[in-house]
């Protein structure tokens, strides 16, 4: 007899696919809805019973409710994430310029764009879509191609890893030799640093009376871009993009560095790549700028991307020109798309219309969000052995205070790494990070914007901010040790009567009814109370009164509402309108 085996505690063992709606995942467990529903609302995930859910929450969701589930392979998703490459030939290298905003980085892309010997040639770039392509001659006359990415700096470069799209080989840091290293540079090298990607460096106007190279090799030394002159291992390359002075040579070190990366993609597969720009254009619909990245691109293609799918239907390079294929790192603006994608989205050629079209359905996955109490459970699981933070706070005091307390909490099985670091409030840029880095947000008496706010809230990144540094550090510490345990607030926000059924269709059911306390909310999560029990939740997807659509009905007037739910609502039920929200504990 085995005496360690306990059947109590033993787990069922279920198989799902790697995406599932709410409905097919209890399903697949063999429970009400309404009781899967009620563990994922107990956990932050605000899902309808059609709405679908990754493998991840699904794992956690059924080790609650006693099951081991596993993933099984699942075909069709697997082809949009990976495919086997098998002819492998050398690409163009996409490089990235950033650097700070007075140094030069438009001058010198103007420069690097006048050493074309094809767009000099042909009358130069005629449409700006966020990326073109140069090619030039090397020292041994041989014709290359680069690829640049014609985007905002490091804001657009964050934002697209954040997303994780990793498309830069190399990246240009321009640094002015009379001005030297500044903020935005050393924020930038971060950034690229993070990413692993090569930096090149371009110390610009060389040229002026004040400039010192000796002087900002220094002070990039000082930020850990070592000179290779001096041992280090970033190469440096002194120019003029107002006089045109030493550009062949930067665009040669960029080539020397790419080849060293040996830069491959397969041009045989389907094609996939990534959104670099979007925008609606009358008599052409939603127009998307691509990058290729792995296969080629043809007209009339059927792809998804991101949240949409589409054929292709007309593609141009950057200069203008329809093209009918487009190669890895080739950049191309696409037309033919149901809707407009996201910066950041990645599209993959598929077999056919419907296939893109069913492939879309189950994309719509909800990402757990990135907070203090859920790095705390990661690292009390053993997932995680360092803790990424970024880290803001009022006054450069005040960051090196909590810098060198944060160093002394460190544990011999986690470490804290500080991703970025920086003066002043809370900014896009430092969202972008902690999204691209899977890092907390740590703020010390500094403040979010409304429109940082809502950026965090959409890639659900929490903000956590403040005014005290021990609390800061005592949170930190509990993270650390993996002890910190969030502390859910039920709060309700308003009930009403149930006056009369309109409709129901299967899980949606079209009521109306009195508010009478409070206030409903459109997109809220109900309780349906009977008698004063509560038979099961749902939530509401449509508010109405007066035959408009509302966010909210206040207490003593009338709406009407569509509520999907499991449970059958019945006239005289009353339905509880009510939030969770996710208390910090302090120790």
């Amino acid at each position: 007899m085995d005496t360690n085996s306990n059947p109590a505690t033993t787990k069922k063992i279920v198989e799902v696919s790697s995406v599932l709606s709410v409905r097919e995942y209890a399903e697949a467990l063999k429970m009400p809805v309404t009781q899967v529903m009620s563990v994922l609302f107990k956990n932050g995930v605000m899902a309808t019973i059609n709405e679908s859910i990754d493998f991840e929450t699904m794992a956690i969701i059924g080790d609650e409710l006693g099951y081991d589930v596993k993933e099984k392979a699942d075909e069709k998703i697997s082809k949009i994430v990976e495919v086997e490459r098998k002819h492998l030939t050398e690409r163009s290298p996409v490089v990235t310029v950033m650097g700070h905003v007075d140094h030069g980085k438009t001058k010198l892309l103007d420069a690097i764009r006048s050493t074309d010997v094809v767009s000099t040639e042909s009358g130069g770039i005629t449409q700006h879509i966020g990326a073109y392509q140069i090619t030039i001659k090397d020292k041994e006359k041989k014709e290359r191609t680069i690829t640049f990415l014609d985007t905002p700096g490091h804001e657009a470069f964050s934002a697209m890893r954040a997303h994780g799209a990793n498309i830069t080989d190399v990246v240009i840091l321009v640094v002015a030799a009379n001005d030297g290293v500044k903020p935005q540079t050393i924020e930038a090298a971060k950034h690229a640093k993070e990413a692993n990607v090569p930096i090149v460096v371009a110390i610009n106007k060389i040229d002026l009376p004040d400039a010192d190279i000796e002087k900002t090799k220094r002070q990039l030394a000082d930020i850990g871009l070592l000179p290779e002159e001096w041992g280090g291992s970033t190469p440096m390359v002194g120019i003029s993009a107002k006089n045109h002075l030493n550009i062949d040579e930067l665009l040669e070190m960029v080539l020397l560095v790419s080849d060293l990366k040996e830069m491959k993609a397969d041009a045989t597969v389907p094609a996939s790549g990534v959104v670099i720009e979007s925008h609606m254009q009358a008599g052409k619909g939603p127009l998307a700028t691509v990058l290729v990245q792995e296969g080629t691109l043809h007209l009339n293609d059927p792809i998804i991307i991101g949240q949409t799918y589409g054929k292709i239907r007309i593609m141009e390079n950057y200069l203008g020109k329809k093209i009918k294929e487009a190669k890895p790192s080739t950049p191309i603006q696409i037309a033919g798309l149901q809707d407009l994608p996201n910066f950041g989205d990645r599209f993959q050629v598929v077999e056919n219309e419907k296939e893109a079209r069913d492939l879309v359905k189950t994309k719509s996955i909800h990402r757990k969000v990135i907070s203090i109490t859920e790095i705390s459970k990661d690292i009390k699981e053993g997932k995680l052995k360092e803790l990424k933070i970024v880290l803001k706070a009022d006054v450069a005091g005040s960051l090196e205070a909590i810098k060198t307390s944060l160093e002394k909490i460190s544990t011999s099985e986690v470490k804290i790494n500080i991703v970025h670091e920086g003066v002043g409030d809370v900014n896009e840029s430092d969202i972008n990070m902690a999204l691209a880095s899977t890092a907390l947000v740590i703020g010390f008496r500094v403040k979010a914007s409304t429109d940082v706010m809502n950026l965090a809230k959409r890639e659900n990144i929490k903000i956590s901010i403040y005014d005290i540094i021990y609390q800061l550090l005592d949170d930190l510490t509990a993270a650390l040790s993996g002890l910190l345990e969030p502390e859910i607030i039920e709060t309700e926000v308003g009930r009403m009567e149930v006056l009369a059924i309109f409709k129901v269709a299967r899980q949606d059911q079209i009521i109306g009814g009195k508010v009478k306390t409070g206030r409903i909310e459109n997109n809220c999560v109900v309780k349906i109370v009977r008698d004063k029990e509560t038979l099961g939740e749902g939530k509401i997807t449509s508010l109405q009164q007066n035959k408009r659509e509302v966010s909210d009905v206040q207490e003593g007037f009338e709406c009407g509402l569509k509520v999907v739910s499991a449970t059958k609502i019945k006239v005289g039920d009353s339905l509880e309108c009510y939030k969770h929200e996710e208390i910090i504990r302090r120790l």
